[in-house]
């Protein structure tokens, strides 16, 4: 099952930098986030499923792609994402 509607919007509003946002890097870094950790559970008991574990690796890489975006763009955005959503230890 994939990322609900009342589960997205609830991290749109959670994420948004303004009203109207619904694209910012921080926005879809945790709505990615939100999948991977989804994701993660099921290959708990579907270990074998590969078609599943390639898309798992295509979000982190998105994922990764758009941290490094912000990070150049803008650090303390960065800093305060990856601290919520509790990424980097």
């Amino acid at each position: 099952m994939s990322i609900t509607a009342e589960k997205k919007q609830e991290l749109i509003k959670k994420y948004a930098t303004n009203k109207t946002d619904t694209g910012s890097p921080e926005v879809q870094v945790a709505i990615l986030t939100h999948r991977i950790v989804h994701l993660t559970e099921h290959f708990k008991t579907h270990k074998k499923d590969n078609h599943s574990r390639r898309g798992l690796l295509m979000l982190v890489n998105k994922r990764r792609k758009l941290l490094d975006y912000l990070k150049s763009k803008d650090e303390d955005r960065y800093q305060a994402l990856i601290k919520s959503l509790g990424l980097r230890k």
